[in-house]
């Protein structure tokens, strides 16, 4: 399936954990650091560096480009370390985010309850995902270095939707599968 982010509450409807995705369109990136100013900020009535509003957060550690490429590696990085931050995030309008690795009961309630989903990068394929990446800018928190607060435009990044909006749960799933064709001892 192809979608475009940001993304709406019908294209995120039709999202399903396990589901196979390509998306296009904006993409911002933040890890620990930034997450923990943009809270801030919102706690103190702030504005925003960016409308949280159907935006989707790539939870990576950008290398520095080469010359002629807008970024270097591009992989995720691990998504748990952003849960004390998510359910706020998602109360203000996120709609979804990339990482990699499990997500806490506390998100995963947060994402059924405001409607979003939580999308798996593949591990190891910075290479690949860089090449999805037309263009990236830091758009605020410079200071952070690499946890600096990034605007990515991608076009046909894959994913794959791990957390949906209905409860599944795509590493459990697969665990499952996994539990039935076991050999018996």
């Amino acid at each position: 399936m192809e979608i475009t982010a940001p993304l709406t509450d019908e294209v995120v409807a039709q999202l399903h954990a396990g589901d196979r995705v390509f998306i296009s369109g904006t993409l911002y990136v933040a890890r620990d650091a930034a997450h923990g100013r943009l809270v801030a900020a919102m706690e103190r009535g702030e504005p925003l560096p960016f409308d949280l509003r159907g935006q989707i957060i790539y939870y990576m550690g950008p290398s520095p480009a080469r010359p002629g490429h807008p970024i270097g590696s591009a992989g995720p990085t691990t998504s748990g370390r952003m849960d004390a931050y998510v359910p706020r995030l998602l109360a203000a309008g996120l709609k979804g985010m990339i990482g990699k690795g499990n997500r806490s009961a506390l998100v995963r309630e947060a994402l059924v309850r405001h409607r979003a989903v939580y999308f798996a990068a593949i591990g190891g394929a910075a290479a690949l995902i860089a090449a999805c990446v037309l263009s990236a800018e830091v758009i605020a928190y410079a200071d952070l270095g690499t946890e600096a607060l990034h605007r990515l435009v991608v076009a046909r990044m894959p994913v794959i939707v791990i957390n949906d909006i209905y409860g599944g749960d795509a590493y459990e799933m697969g665990q499952a599968r996994y539990r039935q064709h076991e050999p018996s001892a």
